[in-house]
Formats: structure tokens, sequence, C-alpha cells
């Protein structure tokens, strides 16, 4: 899978956000975000697919208080209105965002040598959650000639001034096991994208309430 062309057009795999169009790296502030290695994160003791070739881990630091980063993280529904690819997100049950959940969500992708211009069609269910504390959710996206199964955890850490969101996440299917190192560099670029929206919204909304 080839690459990113910026974070506007980029692709939302099983809620990251991320490009098939390979053509630069995004720049990421170095005391904002970092990928780290070890042991996977995991919620309620599930963490990602053990035997996926394609991962990626990172984390950032927001300066917000955690009811407003979770309500945004998981109010599905308003994803478009801070995610610019995030085109459709809807809710596929009701009430407290839980085990259970599942939402179904679209994005654009931009044609690549290996796949023509397409939308992604993504339905993620949650697996596990723990208010506060983290989510798991898995789900497949797809599009024409594009197939890709993840799993997605995310962990959020109370910190001195903010909160530490961290996220890993895998990525199976034959399109992306045909370039690792390309799928994964594209998964990297995504997670880290998600995370600087997050953060930018989150950290907008303490302000105003300042």
């Amino acid at each position: 899978m080839p690459g990113i062309r910026s974070t506007r057009i980029r692709a939302a795999l099983f809620a990251v956000p991320v490009s098939l169009t390979l053509l630069g790296t995004a720049a990421v502030p170095a005391d904002a975000t970092a990928h780290h290695t070890g042991a996977s994160l995991t919620c309620r003791g599930k963490g990602v697919d053990p035997d996926a070739r394609v991962r990626y881990r990172t984390q950032t630091v927001i300066h917000a208080s955690l009811r407003t980063i979770w309500k945004a993280q998981t109010d599905v529904e308003r994803w478009p209105s801070w995610q610019s690819a995030v085109t459709t997100a809807q809710r596929l049950d009701h009430g407290p965002f839980r085990a259970g959940s599942a939402f179904r969500w679209t994005t654009p992708v931009p044609p690549n040598p290996h796949t023509p211009s397409t939308s992604l069609d993504i339905t993620s269910t949650v697996r596990q959650a723990k208010p506060g504390a983290c989510i798991r959710w898995t789900g497949p996206a797809v599009g024409e000639g594009l197939s890709i199964d993840g799993v997605h955890v995310w962990n959020f850490t109370k910190v001195r001034n903010g909160v530490r969101v961290s996220t890993e996440e895998t990525h199976t299917g034959p399109q992306v096991d045909a370039n690792v190192p390309a799928a994964t560099e594209i998964l990297q670029q995504g997670l880290e994208a998600w995370l600087r929206d997050l953060k930018t919204t989150a950290e907008a909304h303490a302000h105003d309430r300042a």
C-alpha cells in the first residue's frame, strides 16, 4: 500500500485515518508524539493481533481533562466535525459507548498503483471498554480492490497537567501484507495524525472553557 498525500485526504482504517498515496511524511513535534516498542497495549486483558505483520504504537500528552478527551473520542457521530478524513459516521446502537457498541463510517481513498480511487466502508465493533481508561475495537474496511482487518487499542492515563493517550493498531489483509514496510509507514502516519487531531480538538475545548 503506498501512502499519504495529506491528513485531509487520508483514509481511516478502523478508526485510524490513513491515506494510500505515500508522498511524504508529515512532521510530528518531537515532544508531542513518540513511537514505542515493548509490551502491547491492552484493554481488559485483550490486545492487538499478535500475528499481524503490520503494527504501530504511539502516544501523546493532551492538556485537557479526561472527560473532554473521552467524550471527543467516543462521540463517534461527531468525528466528521474534527477529522476531515471522516466523511460519514453513524452509531449502530444507542446509549453509552460500551462493549458491544458498533459504528459504521466512510472515508475517501485516492487512487494509487494498486487500487483505484474508492471509498472505504468501515464497520467497527467495540470488544472491550473501561470508561475513562481504555477501548479496544475491531472491524473490516472494504473498498474497491481493498480489504483490511484491524484491531485497535486505546489507553487513557491521567498525568500531571493532562492525559497521556496511547494507541496501538494492527492491520492484516492481502494488500497490506504484500508490502509490510509501506503499510506500516501508512499506519504510523495515520495514528500520529489521529492523535494530533484529538489533541487539537480537546485542547481547544479546554481553552474555550477556561
